[in-house]
């Protein structure tokens, strides 16, 4: 079965070197009990590390079943280890946070198999512990430990099992114990490879193998030896050393997530820790982009208000604005400006005169000062002030003159409570006029409640309510987008025609070009919203950074339990795969935390600052996916780390 020839192992302690192994060879046929002996640094722990596939020779050939390890690759030792041969060891080994049951079954994860739990139950029961399978190991003697150790090498149906020192941690009646039951794996036709110092030991063994300074110095068999016999090899073996469990299966993955559960709630404190930085980058995320979203939209009902391919042209010149003006200096507007600049019909689709003023508006023992609006017919096509509920203008109310007026909501809640005005009598400067409509809300637009305004017949507002024979301003509506600039050339062309100006001190009138506030706008927001998501994402980053910290502190305080699972047959992909879904797991966790906490900040928010919020899918799926990917990128180098763990030198980490 395995057949070792002039095998060397040298260990390089600072600059000095020290061989472990001297020219080893031997041979060992199936169903031996082989015992090796030796003092403290004779090498034989060492040459079973080797025989195990735990360890490489520097120089000699292994062969197992015919088959030279040297030609492996690690992933194919791992399957070995994990199929071929079991592992008893004397510090136990066992996981500290999980029952005696979950520690037999083990080996069957890293092998793919279902009903792990019946296969470690069935093994707890041949080494006589079904009755303490729940027990966690701080629960069990240190015999009852041991006999788990012999399950979980059990469970895989080994053909070998290698013992390192199994009684050397206990006392002579647990010692017994546990060969008694060695003894009865031999005897059932398990080739038995153990490593004792303890002669008593030894003589449960059927051939005894003496070491000294790294060289086999006896090798004898006892009465109890067998006459070695030819065995036929199994070719289920043979296609199992030639192959390897490449890929990560269904059942290893599952296994894996649930070990990252128990990982991350064994250690509550710090596994919160670790992600209260991702649960408040993610928090912070949806937050802010909650904010941008409800700015953008707030901005976008703005806009709408203002109209599209809207220009307005008003007296004076901008050059000049909040600067007292000379009389003479600013253009006064009239209804035939407004029916010529109708006239240009190429370019011009709705045109209304406007003016505008403040009065006090009353209803029975309510008063409140707002803006007074003269508007004309196609100014609530143009504004979007059409009303939702109540009625517009119509051009008899304009031709008319007619007592009409239309409220903004905020008028509406301080005269109204916010109930149904339309049919109601309100007095606009001591003149009665008859509710007919409720303006839709627009919000605030800065320090300006675009809702605190009432909307009259321009004609009503000129000579029945303000006193005005001219108008403000003129508002123009383009045809389209491409129309804007030829219109407003048109336009400014025409007002120095009709009102006789010099077109080289055209001061006295200016015209705004409304898409280029929207456009202004739009981009102020576009903006803030990515300054607010690059903030939010930084503080992700730096929830990223501790979440790769911790992960690093797992891997140094697990250092043992990662040597434990290449010893039973974790390959470096398994173990990856492990604390990388462990750190997957807290940032995702996190992550939905966080969720929760960011919309309930944005609502907050929005409640009682009065802030615009809106959170959005896309929200949600970019900080999920972010703290996703925050937990694959910071959790790489760790899980890399813990991968590239020699099992030897782990299992010997204190």
């Amino acid at each position: 079965m395995i057949e070792a020839r002039n095998l060397y192992k040298t260990y390089h302690v600072g600059e000095s070197a020290v061989k472990a192994l001297d020219d080893i060879s031997l041979s060992i046929s199936a169903g031996e009990f082989v015992a090796i002996m030796g003092a403290s640094g004779s090498g034989k722990s060492t040459l079973l590390h080797i025989l195990g596939f735990l360890d490489r020779s520097d120089k000699g050939s292994y062969k197992i079943l015919g088959k030279g390890i040297s030609e492996l690759s690690d992933e194919q030792l791992a399957v070995l280890r994990n199929h071929l041969v079991g592992f008893v060891f004397q510090q136990f080994h066992l996981l500290r946070r999980v029952s005696a049951l979950e520690n037999a079954a083990l080996p069957l994860v890293y092998g793919g198999k279902k009903g792990s739990r019946e296969g470690a139950m069935e093994k707890l029961a041949v080494v006589g512990l079904e009755d303490r399978q729940s027990h966690y190991p701080n629960e069990l003697s240190g015999g009852q430990q041991q006999r788990v150790a012999i399950a979980r090498a059990l469970v895989n149906d080994p053909k070998i099992i290698f013992a390192d020192e199994p009684t050397g941690n206990l006392d002579t009646k647990s010692g017994k114990e546990i060969m008694k039951v060695l003894k009865d794996l031999n005897g059932q036709g398990k080739t038995i490879i153990m490593v004792t110092h303890d002669e008593e030991v030894a003589s449960y063994a059927k051939r005894i193998i003496k070491m000294r300074d790294g060289k086999i110095i006896s090798d004898e068999k006892g009465d109890k030896g067998v006459k070695e016999e030819k065995v036929e090899v199994d070719s289920s073996v043979v296609k199992m050393i030639s192959e390897t469990h490449s890929s990560l299966g269904k059942i290893e993955l599952i296994d894996h997530i649930r070990q990252s559960f128990h990982a991350i709630f064994s250690n509550k404190v710090r596994s919160l820790l670790s992600m209260m930085g991702i649960l408040f980058g993610v928090a912070a995320v949806i937050a802010m982009l909650a904010l941008g979203e409800g700015a953008k939209q707030s901005l976008q009902q703005q806009l709408r208000s203002m109209g599209s391919n809207l220009l307005s042209v008003r007296g004076g010149s901008s050059k000049v604005r909040g600067i007292a003006r000379s009389a003479g200096t600013v253009t006064r507007f009239t209804f035939d400006d407004t029916e010529a600049i109708r006239d240009l019909s190429s370019f011009v689709r709705r045109v209304s005169g406007t003016v505008r003023g403040s009065a006090q508006i009353i209803h029975k023992n309510k008063n409140w000062t707002s803006s007074v609006e003269g508007v004309s017919y196609d100014y609530g096509q143009m504004r979007s002030c059409i009303p939702e509920i109540g009625r517009w203008f119509t051009e008899a109310d304009i031709n008319g003159r007619a007592k009409v007026v239309i409220l903004g909501m905020t008028v509406v809640e301080e005269l109204f409570d916010r109930n149904n005005p339309v049919g109601e009598i309100v007095k606009i400067n001591r003149i009665n006029f008859k509710v007919i409509g409720v303006a839709p809300e627009k919000g605030s637009a800065g320090r300006h409640d675009q809702d605190d305004v009432v909307y009259i017949p321009v004609t009503t507002a000129m000579y029945r309510v303000l006193g005005k024979d001219y108008l403000d301003s003129i508002y123009v509506e383009a045809k389209d987008s491409e129309s804007l600039e030829e219109a407003k050339t048109e336009i400014k062309r025409l007002i120095i025609k009709r009102h006789r100006l010099n077109p080289e001190e055209d001061d006295s009138f200016f015209i705004w070009d409304m898409s280029e506030i929207q456009q202004m706008l739009s981009s102020t927001t576009q903006t803030m919203s990515l300054l607010l998501g690059c903030i939010a994402a930084i503080s992700l980053l730096v929830g990223g950074i501790g979440i790769m910290n911790i992960m690093l502190v797992s891997v140094t305080e697990r250092t043992r339990e990662i040597g434990l699972r290449k010893a039973i047959g974790a390959r470096d992909s398994d173990i990856m795969a492990q604390f990388l879904i462990e750190s997957v797991v807290m940032t995702f966790t996190g992550g939905i935390i966080g969720i929760v906490l960011g919309a309930g900040a944005a609502f907050a928010l929005s409640t009682f600052a009065g802030w615009a919020t809106n959170v959005t899918i896309f929200s949600v799926i970019l900080a999920t996916s972010f703290s996703v990917a925050v937990g694959i990128g910071f959790g790489l180098w760790p899980a890399k780390k813990a991968s590239q763990l020699n099992p030897i030198e782990a299992l010997r980490y204190e």
